[in-house]
């Protein structure tokens, strides 16, 4: 039996704790500082190209785990989420599909986890960051086509085709992770605001979005957590 839109919405506000909690963690942790370091020390140990490519990899990638989503940091919410954290739980998402849906579930997953993955070296840019749509794209590209080289041609293939469906937009596989990027956008926006006692104060992020969403699974989802957020603001 399908889980109603309802079920669905609480697991994926459980799965957004996650983010939560990491990120209080991170604050009062050396971590980001000290990981570096001991893959570089390693590297100094072993003198193997391969595994210095990997460790450089694992490096950059790690970066996102500490890199906090401009959006929020603009609007200055208490400990806004992470890259990371963001394509962790649209991975997560795409468990929510199966073979009715019409996508390969498998490739939407790696899509989650690839499509921003160039933001470790690129930063997280946003319109209000004075880059142009053309030059972010070409940054992006550039910091993935490096990742190629680090990860070996098989690897590295996948994860550049990946994010270049994902910035082309054609695939049935593609929209769907971009309704995803967006939605949870806006449930991340309807958790400050419930968590953090700031009604309505990230409006902005909903109408961003309105209209945009395109699958009807999605849609769903949608409309249980505009009914949701509807009853929170009336209830202040």
């Amino acid at each position: 039996m399908a889980a109603s839109p309802a079920s669905c919405l609480a697991f994926l506000k459980q799965i957004g704790r996650l983010k939560v909690r990491y990120n209080m963690t991170l604050r009062s942790s050396a971590y980001c500082t000290v990981l570096p370091l001991v893959f570089i020390e390693c590297d100094r140990l072993t003198g193997s190209a391969r595994s210095f490519h990997y460790k450089r990899i694992c490096i950059f990638i790690g970066y996102c785990e500490h890199l906090k989503r401009t959006g929020w940091v603009l609007r200055k919410v208490d400990e806004p989420e992470t890259v990371s954290g963001h394509m962790y739980r649209m991975a997560i998402m795409s468990f929510l599909f199966d073979d009715d849906d019409g996508v390969d579930r498998d490739r939407v997953m790696k899509m989650c986890l690839v499509h921003d993955m160039a933001e470790s070296i690129v930063g997280d840019l946003t319109p209000h960051c004075g880059v142009s749509d053309e030059d972010k794209h070409q940054r992006e590209v550039a910091a993935i086509e490096s990742f190629r080289s680090l990860v070996g041609q098989k690897a590295g293939t996948e994860m550049y085709d990946l994010f270049m469906e994902y910035e082309e937009q054609k695939t049935k596989e593609a929209k769907v992770v971009k309704d995803l990027d967006k939605f949870d956008m806006i449930l991340q926006a309807f958790e400050y605001e419930t968590d953090q006692e700031r009604p309505g104060t990230l409006e902005e992020f909903f109408k961003s979005t309105e209209g945009k969403f395109t699958h009807p699974k999605i849609i769903k989802l949608i409309e249980q957590l505009y009914k949701e957020r509807g009853e929170k603001l009336k209830s202040y």
